[in-house]
């Protein structure tokens, strides 16, 4: 038997990146996995593979930066199952050569990312919540960033959305943790997924032998599978952390050799 037998699971942006790999890893492990995706094709896409691999998945057709939208689509899974037991709130987006500076940065686009990565958790947790409730519990499982707990330049929408989430994480924590429902949040950095490709890999300036010879103690980038692999850990009843921070970047944020004149 799964670790997550019987468990119904909503996954954010479960169409590609990490939360692609955490939907068949929660499949496999016995979830029924709601794959919530803006994308319709690379839902159905993502449904149909897990059910041919012999696990259960279902697609939903949602844009988390729209209440009405979120609010149609957690019906549609409480009529459907009577409930839920885990929200992985994976999905936000980074607005790669539009994101920038305070002084530089156009209103339009911070607005654009703190709809999409900060309203979009706070609407699905919303409505997940009753579902959660009716099952007595669960996990509630938040997508961070190495920006939410350093200073990263030249991208302050996506560093003001991730700080927010991390604190609205801490307020869940303690506000739903009597209703057993468990809030944590992972705050991932350098894993090789289209949004890093997006924010470091296409940028002129990024040094990628440097990053891996001295930014990164591990000397390499990370994989989507160790989010997701801790994303499970997270999901189920085994697990006492209410309110953790958990900081899956391979060192690189504690890590005082960041110059390259070694300063």
């Amino acid at each position: 038997m799964g670790r997550l037998e019987g468990k119904i699971v909503a996954i954010t942006g479960a169409g590609g990146g990490i939360g692609r790999v955490a939907a068949d890893i929660f499949a496999k492990e016995g979830a029924t996995v709601c794959i919530l995706e803006l994308n319709e094709a690379a839902a159905n896409k993502a449904a149909a593979e897990i059910h041919a691999a012999g696990s259960k998945a279902e697609a939903y057709v949602v844009d988390i930066s729209d209440r009405a939208s979120v609010e149609a689509v957690f019906r549609q899974i409480g009529e459907r199952h009577g409930g839920l037991d885990v929200l992985y709130n994976n999905a936000s987006v980074f607005l790669g050569g539009r994101d920038a500076g305070i002084a530089e940065l156009d209103p339009a686009v911070f607005d654009r990312v703190v709809k999409i990565n900060l309203y979009g958790t706070f609407y699905c947790t919303k409505y997940a919540i009753p579902l959660l409730k009716k099952r007595g519990g669960g996990s509630i499982i938040n997508t961070g960033s190495s920006a939410a707990v350093t200073g990263v330049p030249g991208s302050d929408a996506y560093t003001a959305t991730k700080g927010a989430t991390l604190a609205m994480t801490r307020s869940m924590a303690v506000e739903y943790g009597t209703y057993n429902i468990r809030t944590n949040i992972i705050c991932p950095a350098a894993i090789q997924t289209p949004m890093v490709g997006e924010s470091n890999l296409s940028d002129p300036n990024f040094d990628d032998a440097f990053f891996r010879d001295r930014l990164a103690p591990l000397h390499r980038w990370g994989k989507p599978e160790e989010i997701a692999n801790t994303a499970l850990f997270l999901a189920t009843d085994g697990s006492y952390m209410n309110g953790a921070v958990l900081v899956l970047d391979g060192g690189i944020t504690i890590n005082g050799n960041v110059n390259k004149n070694g300063l």
